[in-house]
């Protein structure tokens, strides 16, 4: 089943084109890495599907519904969550309130202070710490916990390795194992591309604002995927749909 839709997708920043008629879909359950050098418009993309950046043409459906004029925090009450590049917490205040926050969208669901505690079993001793004080590792574990704690039916993840020692990246991924093989439904984007491609179902490869390579990634190679990343000829002709 269909989750989330895109169809035609345009951003813009001033008189950049950061998106440039993107579509494609996710099924539940599904995990979605999307990869791409630095400016290829991939935590725009994000950001538009949340709602946090108004596009310029296109529509998101989620499940069926046209979002596209609904605000952020309406979609996040829906169960669309973003995990923001940055993470972006509230540096004064302690883990557990920033994880409390996310009960301002009103979902119920399984995921609670406890079961938070349990996927990330590092931040137990921090709850009572202010979030400026925490490592890089603890603030990315916390802003997914924030995330989950509002019950979403699809997580978007935007850089989660970015900045991270490699013991904290694999804190944080030893975690989110556990939470991919609970069927949930995930968009992530991720600038490790080995990770990556390890931990999706589907790859997809953006290029100045455009997808240019798409499929399992169990049919797509590591050369593939580098091909279209740095804009090789073969990779930037058209997107490839592999079945």
């Amino acid at each position: 089943m269909t989750i989330l839709t895109v169809e035609h997708m345009e951003a813009r920043h001033g008189l950049l084109k950061a998106v440039r008629g993107v579509s494609f879909h996710v099924s539940q359950g599904e995990v979605v890495a999307l990869v791409g050098a630095n400016g290829a418009g991939k935590t725009t993309l994000l950001r538009a599907i949340a709602g946090a950046h108004p596009p310029s043409a296109g529509r998101v459906l989620f499940r069926g519904t046209d979002v596209s004029a609904i605000p952020a925090y309406r979609r996040a009450a829906m169960g669309i969550a973003l995990v923001p590049e940055g993470r972006r917490l509230f540096p004064q205040m302690t883990v557990e309130d920033n994880l409390l926050l996310a009960r301002a969208t009103g979902r119920s669901g399984p995921w609670t202070m406890d079961r938070v505690m349990e996927a990330f079993p590092h931040l137990q001793a921090r709850r009572k710490s202010k979030a400026a004080h925490l490592s890089g590792g603890e603030q990315q574990a916390t802003a997914i916990g924030r995330a989950l704690m509002a019950n979403p039916e699809i997580l978007l993840l935007d850089e989660v390795s970015l900045g991270l020692s490699p013991l904290a990246v694999e804190r944080v991924y030893a975690s989110l194992q556990s939470l991919m093989q609970s069927g949930a439904t995930i968009l992530l984007v991720e600038q490790d591309l080995k990770r990556a491609l390890a931990v999706a179902d589907r790859v997809m490869c953006m290029l100045e604002g455009t997808i240019v390579l798409e499929g399992p990634t169990k049919d797509i190679t590591r050369d593939q995927v580098m091909a279209a990343y740095f804009g090789a000829e073969h990779g930037k002709k058209q997107r490839k749909a592999v079945q």
